[in-house]
């Protein structure tokens, strides 16, 4: 038993390797804006240990000033963030043999990257405990080493535009949303999800994106279904 736990929390591990190497240069340079913004090292590395939030934090520290705006950075923080009501649904399903306290850890250090690796790791087999908590803790602490460091280092790292870095985790999430590609269906979520989001951004601007592009994917998925697939 304890091989098996030790074995499905390094396939977590390894599963969750290559979005934690693509965060590395997003940590840095989330953690050098708050440096510029008047945050210290300790500072930032509570940010992102309670927020644990890339787009969410980066919003933050944009708005980020004194007296600090608390009620703005409130509801941008809730209206990015709202994806994860929905990505805690959808895994609702896969983790109902978890206990509470392993929910609790699971869900704490849920974010855009292992919830998609949780789902497709329960296309093929059973989540367990062990894979979903050792992906979740890994990627947990890697954004917390990458993020306290970019504090710490501040404006020696630069601008990662400069050589690409920040296209990073656009393209991780391509690949993430290539990975999930099951035809039809899933053409008109994608395409629904990314219209959506784009003219809300255009028109209202963020965070509003942000909902507005999960809500329009979730209802292009309902459409799309077949009739058998919608609840009665």
């Amino acid at each position: 038993m304890t091989r098996d736990l030790r074995r499905d929390a390094l396939d977590g591990i390894r599963d969750i390797l290559p979005p934690a190497i693509a965060a590395i240069p997003i940590g840095l340079l989330c953690g050098a804006l708050g440096a510029a913004k008047g945050l210290s090292p300790a500072e930032m590395a509570l940010m992102c240990a309670l927020v644990f939030a890339g787009g969410a934090q980066f919003a933050a520290i944009d708005l980020w000033s004194y007296p600090v705006p608390v009620a703005t950075l409130v509801v941008s923080t809730l209206l990015i963030n709202s994806r994860h009501i929905l990505m805690s649904l959808s895994l609702a399903r896969r983790t109902g043999h978890f206990t509470w306290g392993q929910r609790l850890l699971g869900y704490a250090v849920l974010a855009d990257e292992n919830w998609a690796m949780a789902e497709r790791r329960a296309t093929g087999r059973a989540l367990t405990p062990a894979y979903f908590l050792g992906m979740g803790g890994f990627f947990y602490l890697n954004w917390l080493v990458w993020g306290t460091l970019g504090a710490v280092i501040g404006a020696a790292i630069g601008d990662p535009a400069r050589i690409g870095a920040d296209f990073a985790f656009t393209a991780l999430f391509i690949g993430l949303v290539v990975g999930f590609w099951r035809g039809h269906r899933s053409t008109v979520t994608i395409a629904a999800s990314l219209v959506t989001a784009a003219l809300v951004y255009h028109l209202a601007g963020p965070p509003w994106h942000v909902a507005a592009g999960a809500l329009a994917g979730i209802a292009a998925a309902w459409l799309a279904a077949e009739p058998e697939e919608v609840p009665a």
